[in-house]
């Protein structure tokens, strides 16, 4: 265990002293997500070591299952395809996690099957955009933390603020 609780596997293709392999080896983490009557699908969860270490994510996600879903990107809509939250981009956000999760739910997948996620975010201001979408993202994922990748783009649909797409591995 390490100091946040979780469990870290180290390994090394290193012949150098301990200390020296434990400073050059990746902090890994195997997750494994037992599926009923199914094989089980696992995630290995990597932060080398010669990488920032991210609070919110995980730098590489290595995934073993036998099928791949592929989540278009979710925009703030309703279930009629109507905007939700015009000019709120907390609400947005919101709206494109909790549309994440129903589309994972419709391929049987949950989201920590989820390998990789992309957020696109219009005239992206990391100190104002980052911890509401990290607040989003934990109300779908919970201490999961997919890749990531976090786009500024100068444009979406009209008025819509923030898009989110993802990878995941589910056995089947």
């Amino acid at each position: 265990m390490n100091e946040r609780g979780l469990d870290v596997m180290r390994t090394s293709g290193y012949t150098h002293s301990r200390q020296a392999k434990l400073a050059r080896e990746p902090a890994r983490r195997i997750v494994v997500h037992p599926t009923e009557g199914r094989k089980q699908m696992a995630l290995e969860c990597i932060n080398p070591r010669d990488l920032p270490t991210p609070q919110t994510y995980t730098q590489v996600v290595v995934a073993t299952g036998t099928r791949l879903v592929f989540v278009a990107g979710q925009e703030p809509e309703d279930v009629h395809g109507k905007l939700v939250g015009r000019g709120d981009f907390a609400a947005q956000a919101r709206q494109v996690f909790g549309n994440l999760g129903r589309a994972l739910a419709a391929a049987g997948a949950v989201p920590r099957h989820v390998a990789k996620i992309t957020i696109y975010v219009v005239d992206y201001r990391r100190d104002e955009h980052l911890p509401i979408i990290e607040a989003a993202r934990v109300s779908l994922f919970g201490d999961h933390k997919p890749a990531d990748t976090l786009v500024g783009v100068v444009a979406l649909s009209p008025d819509y603020l923030i898009e989110v797409d993802a990878v995941a591995v589910v056995d089947g």
